[in-house]
């Protein structure tokens, strides 16, 4: 299924889903490039905020969360990494 994150962003209850599925570290979903995430100064606070704190917010703004993401039963690929990719043998 492709889902267009910007205009159907995920909820907090699937990003904790997929990060309890794939065993993920939070941070692997957050555009850390992005304007908003620097303008937030997420990276002084991410650490320090609880896994749901920072889903909620993702769902809040697609901007801020890293694309594409690629969800598997028991995997988690977010952004574009071709070795990554290609190492699922999808």
């Amino acid at each position: 299924m492709i889902r267009h994150i910007l205009k159907e962003t995920p909820t907090k209850e699937e990003f904790l889903d997929w990060q309890q599925r794939a065993g993920v570290d939070k941070k692997k979903f957050v555009n850390t490039n992005g304007k908003k995430y620097k303008e937030l100064g997420l990276k002084d606070t991410i650490d320090a905020m609880s896994d749901g704190a920072l889903f909620s917010m993702l769902a809040s703004d697609g901007m801020l969360v890293k694309r594409p993401l690629l969800i598997g039963d028991d995997f988690v690929v977010a952004g574009f990494k071709q070795q990554e990719w290609e190492a699922l043998d999808l």
